[in-house]
């Protein structure tokens, strides 16, 4: 059975993101907003994994924490932000462009696991800390509307999957990863560069979002 290369892998992995159906990405209850606990759980739980672009950031923000050697802390920047922006867009303020905004994030964060030297921590904590509140304004969108429980609900299942892809990938990628903190494998910046490319993809096709 032949081996398929990495590179070949990334590509089939991109092409999956691209080709996907965009009428996918947000509607983890079908567009419903939740009336339940356990729904308003299952829709936080769904919205940041099928929703590409919330995929795709969460991703990158996995791979860029494990360049650091305390990087389990860099998502916590990433979680506080995100259910700051979701409790931005329930108190009704005006965040104006927010697919744009969350496109260009996942863009930077895709950008920032590409590069050979790694930024500085303070950098990556303010660069997670935008991403993560202008994802959790977008992903607010969802839960307006509802009532207290779907609403908890709602919060505790994005924190828990956000928290657990985002450190998962970066506990994953540090023990895979045979390239020092400052300068990961080639593999690694290509998966980052996977992660910009889908973000680039959201800005050239509107209808992604």
């Amino acid at each position: 059975m032949p081996v398929v290369p990495k590179t070949s892998l990334l590509a089939l992995t991109l092409g999956g993101f691209l080709a996907a159906t965009p009428a996918l990405a947000h509607h983890a209850m079908d567009g419903e907003t939740p009336t339940t606990l356990i729904q308003g759980l299952l829709s936080g739980l769904g919205h940041p994994v099928i929703g590409l672009d919330h995929l795709a950031a969460l991703i990158g923000v996995g791979l860029v924490s494990s360049r650091f050697p305390r990087g389990w802390t860099l998502p916590a920047f990433w979680i506080l932000a995100m259910a700051a922006g979701v409790g931005i867009h329930l108190a009704s303020a005006d965040l104006p462009q927010v697919e744009l905004l969350v496109a260009l994030s996942v863009v930077i964060i895709g950008i920032a696991a590409t590069l050979r030297t790694t930024l500085p921590y303070a950098v990556i904590a303010a660069l997670f800390a935008a991403g993560g509140l202008v994802h959790g304004y977008a992903l607010g969108e969802s839960i307006i509307g509802a009532e207290a429980a779907p609403l908890g609900g709602y919060l505790v299942g994005l924190v828990v999957i956000q928290t657990a892809l985002t450190t998962g990938i970066a506990y994953a990628a540090t023990k895979l990863s045979k390239a020092s903190f400052a300068s990961p494998s080639l593999q690694f910046r290509l998966a980052g560069l996977a992660v910009a490319v889908t973000g680039a993809a959201f800005i050239a096709l509107p209808s992604f979002a």
